[in-house]
């Protein structure tokens, strides 16, 4: 058993040195492809980290009158956390406020004079509610529209990014389809070069076939070595797209932390889901790689 394995790697290895220039040009495909998905893959958890991002700054500030109690805001806070479209509530007291206020216009010199001749506090309490999507806040306003309320809130700001959202969005979708476009491209392309790298490998050895065939050889001795070039073209790609994908993802985490203050790289992505990403990934080459070598093989071997 061990005999004929040893046999048939050799001669698989044989057939590849034979046609190098076919085995280069499938492996060279299929990393392209891998480098395709791969691609497609890392801008979606971009885009999901991007929205996540811009979402999190999303909330309703709610402005009460001066005159506002303390008892008035609880009960509309009250209100608010009943909302299941609402995650989290900040209250900001009268003197919060001006703190906030004094705090960003310290440089403003006139705005802090004018503040003083008021002689007093101007600003009331102020909420700041956090929906789970930045359409809900439109329900909280339609919530809001009633006299008692109205009464009680002088101001209301949805302090959002939805062009933002939509234009990542935008781009997202667009990149992926040019993604998924390219990944079936050269899977298709890929597919053709495997057949015909088979192909020609069992042409060009049509008279060591025969003599296999003469000798008693089975038909599992004649097909093994295409199916082990197979695997090899398999692990040689992803093991070369893998190496790529890490260098560039090296050169690319250091701009990535500018842009995601949260710390996200997308190495620790990688690493956190290397199974699931590589492993899914090596299936469908091979699974490729061993469909295209047996239509090959199933055409010209009449075994």
């Amino acid at each position: 058993m061990f005999v004929s394995l040893w046999r048939v790697t050799k001669f698989a290895f044989q057939d590849l040195g034979r046609n190098l220039g076919l085995s280069f040009m499938t492996v060279f495909i299929l990393v392209l492809m891998l480098l395709s998905v791969n691609m497609l893959w890392s801008v979606d958890v971009l885009t999901s980290q991007a929205v996540g991002m811009v979402k999190e700054q999303i909330n309703v500030s709610l402005y009460f009158k001066a005159e506002a109690i303390e008892k008035d805001v609880q009960e509309v806070n009250k209100y608010l956390g009943s909302f299941p479209e609402v995650v989290k509530i900040d209250t900001q007291t009268r003197e919060d406020v001006l703190k906030s206020f004094q705090d960003r216009h310290r440089a403003n010199a006139e705005v802090l004079q004018a503040l003083d001749e008021l002689g007093g506090n101007p600003f009331g309490p102020t909420l700041v509610v956090k929906t789970r999507e930045p359409q809900d806040y439109k329900k909280i306003f339609t919530a809001l529209a009633v006299p008692e309320y109205e009464n009680l809130i002088e101001a209301k700001s949805f302090d959002g990014q939805e062009v933002g959202v939509e234009k990542i969005q935008n781009i997202t979708n667009r990149v992926e389809r040019l993604g998924f476009g390219l990944a079936l491209l050269f899977g298709i392309i890929s597919f053709l070069i495997i057949f015909n790298t088979i192909r020609v490998a069992i042409y060009t050895q049509r008279m060591e076939i025969g003599i296999k065939r003469l000798v008693g050889a089975s038909s599992w001795f004649i097909r093994g070595p295409y199916l082990v070039e197979s695997i090899f073209f398999t692990a040689l790609s992803v093991a070369i797209s893998a190496g790529l994908i890490y260098f560039s993802l090296r050169l690319l985490d250091p701009y990535l932390l500018i842009v995601f203050p949260n710390g996200f790289t997308l190495t620790n992505y990688y690493n956190s889901h290397i199974l699931l990403l590589f492993g899914a990934q090596t299936a469908v080459v091979l699974l490729l790689t061993v469909i295209s070598s047996s239509l090959a093989m199933r055409r010209q071997l009449k075994i």
